[in-house]
């Protein structure tokens, strides 16, 4: 598929189209709980629930907030978490959290008071800078009369840990007091300090599937390979390890020409995995190979990196793989969780499995066989690099439905336009820059006179680690997506500090007087109607910078929240019976964050109407979930994190829209705070 065809796709719009019913009793979430990061362990974010819906959610209010455990921990070290992005579950009536430093509390639903907190002490074993963890994992053997309750947690010490969900203490039967070094057992000869936890592990039945981070810029090859580890759930035991970069005589080994295979690392999980229970597998989505940007090291298509594979989560064997880039050079990693999803395709039933990218595009399979629901296109690209020892795939797959959500690289009708003089300048701008479609191969700084390489979506942006969120009952994925080009160059490293041919020269994004040099919307949300793979409508997410003094006079509607300030791929999207519910940053009339706050927002799901929001004075980073308890529903949010300095009171304000009343609360100052929102009980 040509680049006029994939824009004529990216430009379809809002669609009226009629839904099918998906074909099984896929439900998300059930009973009023959350027991698995993204409510079930299909990665949906679905709940039911209905008590908040659109005509209530501007009455919300904060009932009860906690503040984080590692808050006090600054007088015995030096670390720091980073973002508190930790999602909570909500399992029999105990709300469990996760802090930045590797604890876990137990918290009353009701009130946050705190029932335990387990402290794993992990920042004593890796005193490395920030710190974050993302989630825990729930597992149960389900024995109606004496079950055993246990909530796993990987860290960034590399420590597998398993806590009994009543006490808060380490299950003594599993590894040594309740851990696992998963230090044991990586290979020899790497730097497997670079290696950490940051996202929740899965449970299949009786086995732990472990994923890793692995530091994405050494300045030596050193970092050790992504391989993916089973464990058994009750004892720690190790059960199998599936190889990420294929060793001689595996499948695929032939992919890493002149035997890279031995010297190449990450291909690693480092993002968000989804199982299937009844099938007892495991779908994950891997990352980019060492180096990031320059493959001379590894030619060939490099499988399994970017790709998204199914394993057999009691043996790791594989299943089936996609590759969604052959030797990837853009830092393209699979990150987001892939969403499993029940649709009905021209009257077939199908248990598909969707995967959303960074490049803004979905991929669609049977989950069980691989095999694509509709055609995946092995299109021509530009391969024709001009750096010294890269040889680029002659070919990328592009999915022919559903559409891409993002612009696909640049040409110069994707630049800002609100006024003839704006465009002037990011045309003459554009003179000392490559540009092109998807998959533009990167240049040498200065070559051809050239500062770079324009890549959109850059790697930061695209689906990021928050994922996609399906709707069960009609069908629906619902992607948020920050567009985030990035600006690139090669150069050679002090080869007496790095055995790297070329590294990456990350630069900074050019802007036009402040403003992003693309066209709007700048984060946006989309939705599919996954049982016709068509889009159905597609709305900014964040107010933009809309009040910039260049175009204030223009009085536009939102343009989404702007890349260029530092602002990340954070949080997700919370699908209920009604509503979508996520959050944006507040910003200044530059498009800059302002105080630390942002707005939770609520959209009609069927039509992307922004709805309500709530200001909050805390910086939201956690994907939001929700549960019902004792006949309340409540919305649950994590933030704060950032960089200790002084307090900031937490400030709420519920505004009716224009012309509406307003509330405000003020709480004691904050580092890292988990909300609570619901409707007042006086309603």
């Amino acid at each position: 598929m040509g680049r006029e065809g994939l824009r004529a796709l990216v430009g379809l719009g809002v669609l009226v189209v009629s839904v099918a019913l998906p074909a099984t009793a896929q439900r998300g979430t059930d009973g009023g709980e959350w027991p698995h990061y993204a409510g079930d362990s299909q990665s949906t974010k679905y709940s039911p629930l209905d008590q908040i819906n659109r005509e209530n959610f501007k009455d919300l209010e904060i009932v009860w907030r906690w503040q984080s455990v590692d808050a006090f921990l600054e007088e015995t070290t030096d670390i720091r978490p980073f973002h508190f992005r930790g999602t909570p579950l909500m399992i029999d009536g105990v709300v469990y959290m996760p802090t930045g430093m590797a604890q876990v509390a137990a918290l009353e639903p009701d009130s946050g008071e705190m029932l335990w907190h387990h402290d794993s002490r992990d920042y004593e074993l890796d005193g490395r800078g920030f710190v974050q963890v993302r989630g825990i994992e729930y597992w149960t053997d389900g024995d109606p009369e004496n079950p055993i309750e246990r909530l796993i947690l990987a860290t960034r010490a590399r420590q597998l840990i398993s806590i009994d969900t009543k006490t808060g203490r380490p299950d003594p039967e599993f590894g040594v007091g309740g851990v696992v070094d998963l230090n044991e057992g990586l290979p020899g000869g790497r730097v497997n300090r670079n290696i950490s936890h940051s996202a929740p592990v899965v449970v299949v039945k009786d086995t732990i599937v472990v994923g890793m981070a692995i530091f994405d810029f050494p300045l030596r090859n050193t970092s050790p390979p992504g391989h993916i580890r089973g464990f058994d759930v009750r004892t720690g035991e190790p059960k199998w390890t599936f190889h990420s970069i294929p060793k001689e005589g595996e499948r695929y080994n032939e992919t890493w020409e002149d035997d890279s295979w031995k010297t190449m690392g990450n291909t690693n999980v480092w993002g968000l995995m989804s199982a299937d229970p009844e099938l007892g597998t495991v779908y994950l989505p891997f990352g980019t190979a060492t180096n990031d940007y320059y493959g001379g090291g590894r030619l060939g298509d490099n499988v399994y990196s970017e790709s998204l594979v199914c394993l057999d989560a009691s043996t790791g064997e594989r299943v089936w793989h996609f590759q969604a880039v052959h030797h990837g050079i853009w830092d393209y990693d699979l990150v987001s969780a892939p969403n499993l999803i029940d649709i009905t395709v021209d009257g077939q039933q199908i248990k598909a499995v969707a995967q959303v990218s960074k490049q803004g595009m979905t991929y669609v399979f049977d989950r069980a066989t691989g095999e694509p629901v509709w055609p995946i296109v092995e299109a021509p690209v530009n391969y024709h690099s001009q750096v010294p020892g890269e040889r680029l795939s002659r070919t990328q797959p592009f999915p022919t439905r559903p559409p891409p959500f993002e612009t696909l690289g640049v040409d110069y009708d994707d630049l800002i336009d609100f006024t003839p003089e704006l465009r002037a300048e990011a045309f003459e701008i554009l003179q000392d820059w490559v540009i092109g479609p998807l998959y533009t191969p990167h240049i040498i700084h200065g070559q051809d006179g050239k500062q770079g390489f324009i890549q959109a979506p850059g790697s930061g942006g695209g689906a990021n680690w928050p994922g996609a969120s399906v709707d069960p009952e009609t069908g629906f994925l619902y992607v948020p997506s920050l567009t985030r080009p990035a600006a690139h160059s090669l150069v050679a490293p002090d080869p007496s500090r790095s055995d790297f041919r070329y590294i990456n020269n990350r630069l900074g994004m050019p802007s036009v007087q402040g403003l992003p040099l693309l066209k709007p919307p700048y984060r946006r949300i989309t939705a599919f109607d996954m049982n016709r793979g068509e889009l159905v409508w597609q709305q900014p997410l964040g107010e933009g910078p809309r009040n910039h003094p260049a175009i204030e006079h223009l009085s536009l509607g939102r343009l989404g929240t702007p890349p260029q300030q530092g602002i990340v791929a954070e949080g997700g999207v919370l699908v209920t019976k009604t509503l979508l519910v996520t959050f944006e940053p507040i910003l200044d009339e530059l498009g800059d964050r302002s105080a630390n706050g942002s707005f939770l927002d609520a959209y009609d799901k069927a039509t992307g109407e922004l709805v309500a929001q709530i200001e909050v004075g805390v910086t939201l980073h956690s994907s939001p979930m929700t549960y019902m308890y004792e006949g309340r529903q409540y919305i649950l949010v994590a933030g704060g994190g950032e960089t200790p300095g002084p307090g900031v009171p937490i400030e709420q304000a519920v505004s009716a829209g224009p012309g509406g009343s307003s509330r405000r609360q003020t709480a004691p100052p904050r580092r890292s705070w988990l909300l609570a929102f619901a409707l007042p009980l006086d309603r």
